[in-house]
């Protein structure tokens, strides 16, 4: 594993944010930290985890583990026993016929290659003339896409996460932006995909009951078959009962994405799951040498039940800045 170098920051991973008047003993003692164990990056506020990375031996693709609402609920699970590929928080799509969201010894493998631009930092951000003051810490990934019949480079990409730490809105908020590039000698690599593909999020087991998706439009969705519905929105929201306390779930499209708003997959039984998909099940992506493709969504995470408006301002705030 290459050491972590000090670059620009790329992704991020929020949880909330402070006031200036929380500028405070309280704020400092919750300082922002990355630890590296095996396999493993983790990211604390203090001593409350926030956030487990795995991103070695895994041996598919490198994937979010844990996340924690600002009460710490984890809202996760990996590797549940009916879908053993389903890994917490993923990203994975088709490409050029390779699989690599199923896993089986013909499926592509997303290929740890390096960690850089570790940092941790305190930022002041102004919002209707009010400022606050935001805790960071972030680092990137470097991985490979492989075709492992062939050991093929399909694509590259430059995975980036950065969390932020505070009060005002109550909610962990984690972006989540790829960079994907096709490797010299290569003129485009082709993203097709079923229609749950593309950013998925598979919740813990006492979720999968008794749950409530919604979305910015209010849209009750298409039926794709069973209880799979498709639906075209800026943001997706499930809110549920996380081993007895309620937690709310939103995941934001940024407004710069291909065919934004993204297509949303939900499904409820027999279990509930969450994806931001590109409909490439109907419409493949072609990215070529000269344009790289850059996505960026976001995973917002409350305690306890929150109002659509409460979402809405939240997607609003985070999608106003560029990637």
């Amino acid at each position: 594993m290459k050491g972590f170098q000090n670059t620009t920051i790329i992704f991020f991973l929020a949880a909330g944010l402070l006031s200036s008047a929380a500028a405070s003993p309280a704020f400092a003692k919750n300082t922002m930290r990355i630890t590296m164990e095996e396999n493993i990056v983790s990211v604390y506020a203090g001593e409350n985890l926030l956030l487990r990375y795995r991103y070695e031996n895994v041996p598919f693709k490198p994937y979010v583990q844990q996340l924690f609402s600002p009460g710490g609920v984890n809202v996760l699970r990996d590797a549940p026993a009916d879908h053993l590929h389903h890994h917490a928080l993923m990203f994975a799509v088709s490409v050029d016929g390779v699989n690599f969201w199923e896993e089986s010894q013909a499926a592509g493998r997303q290929v740890h290659r390096a960690l850089i631009d570790e940092r941790t930092e305190v930022k002041t951000d102004v919002e209707n003339d009010k400022r606050f003051e935001m805790r960071h810490a972030s680092f990137t990934e470097l991985i490979d896409w492989i075709n492992p019949r062939n050991q093929e480079l399909l694509l590259k990409e430059r995975r980036t996460l950065e969390v932020r730490q505070g009060t005002d809105l109550g909610a962990t908020l984690l972006t989540w932006q790829s960079k994907f590039e096709v490797p010299a000698g290569k003129k485009s690599a082709t993203l097709t995909g079923s229609h749950y593909h593309g950013l998925g999020m598979r919740f813990v087991k006492s979720m999968d009951k008794g749950g409530r998706f919604r979305n910015a439009d209010g849209k009750p969705g298409t039926i794709f078959r069973s209880d799979e519905r498709l639906v075209r929105s800026t943001w997706c929201a499930y809110t549920a009962s996380a081993d007895g306390k309620p937690v709310t779930v939103a995941m934001f499209d940024h407004p710069d994405n291909v065919r934004h708003p993204a297509t949303w997959f939900t499904m409820t039984k027999p279990f509930a799951y969450l994806s931001a998909t590109m409909k490439l099940h109907k419409q493949p992506l072609k990215v070529t040498s000269d344009k790289p493709l850059v996505l960026r969504y976001a995973v917002a995470l409350w305690d306890g039940r929150v109002e659509a408006n409460q979402i809405k301002q939240l997607y609003k705030r985070w999608s106003a800045k560029k990637k």
